[in-house]
Parts: structure tokens; C-alpha cells; sequence
């Protein structure tokens, strides 16, 4: 613990971690709030402005690694597009009179369509929950007066 920290910098680093949650009620205020505390104070406090550079970066990191998880889906969305088609309903749409709106696993196969969507989406479970643990730890050490780090952080504010 530094002791020539003063409360105010502890308290508005430890809020600028704590503001990262914010995109739970503001779409991006996980990245806009943290900013602008960020901005307002990094030329006067220098563990505000540490602090700030940690939250950003790894808020940045987070919508990075979920956007990949996100993208690594696509060519199997796209390789499943005729699975879905292929002997359904879909497929004789032009014969009015011979459509069947009996569904069964083995004429509307999304097996494989689901796979992608089931693991990005665990993907996308484990990186919300490491974000909310680790800003939780961070704003805790942080209102201590620790530097925290974060772990699987990229550093794109230096």
C-alpha cells in the first residue's frame, strides 16, 4: 500500500474500475464512463491515471476476445446453411399443396447449426464472469491503495 496516496485518488481510481460495470445499464458505459474519469484526471494523479490505462485496456481486450469469439462462428454458420434446408419444409415451398408442418429432429437438422452458438456463447459466459470478478478484486485493491493488473490484458494504452 503507497501511503502518499491520498483518499481522492483511491476513491475515484477505485470508481473508475467500478464504472466498467456500468455496461450492465448503458450500452458501452463500460468503456465511456471509465474514459472520461480517466481523462478528466490523468495529468494531475498519476495513480488515477495508472489505474484508468488498466481498466481501459482491459475493457478493450474483453470486446476484442469477445468480437473473435463472435467471428470464429461464422464460417460455421455458413457451412450449416445447407443442412438446415436440405430435406425440411423449406425445400418445397414451391409445392403448395405438398407442404408437411410436421417437424421432426431428422428433417430440420440444427444440430450442427448450434454447436457454434453454444460455445460462443460459453465464451461469451467466462469472459462476463472474469470481467465482473476481476473488477470487483480490482476496485477492492485499488480503494486500498494497491496497483492492481489485470490479467489477459493487452496493452493498447501505454
Amino acid at each position: 500500500m503507497d501511503t502518499t496516496l491520498t483518499k481522492h485518488e483511491r476513491n475515484l481510481s477505485a470508481v473508475i474500475h467500478a464504472a466498467t460495470l456500468s455496461r450492465y445499464f448503458i450500452p458501452l458505459g463500460n468503456i465511456v464512463l471509465p474514459l472520461v474519469l480517466w481523462l478528466a484526471n490523468r495529468n494531475e494523479l498519476k495513480f488515477v491515471d495508472y489505474n484508468g490505462k488498466q481498466a481501459l485496456n482491459f475493457q478493450i481486450s474483453l470486446i476484442l476476445y469477445s468480437a473473435l469469439a463472435g467471428l470464429l462462428t461464422i464460417p460455421f454458420f455458413i457451412g450449416s446453411f445447407s443442412d438446415i434446408f436440405h430435406n425440411s419444409v423449406w425445400q418445397d415451398i414451391n409445392q403448395w399443396d405438398t407442404i408437411n408442418f410436421h417437424w421432426e429432429s431428422s428433417s430440420f437438422p440444427f444440430n450442427r447449426f448450434f454447436w457454434p452458438v453454444g460455445i460462443a456463447g460459453f465464451v461469451h459466459m467466462i469472459l462476463s464472469l472474469i470481467n465482473l470478478i476481476y473488477t470487483i478484486i480490482a476496485t477492492l485493491r485499488t480503494n486500498e491503495g494497491t496497483y492492481f493488473e489485470y490479467p489477459i490484458t493487452i496493452k493498447f494504452i501505454k
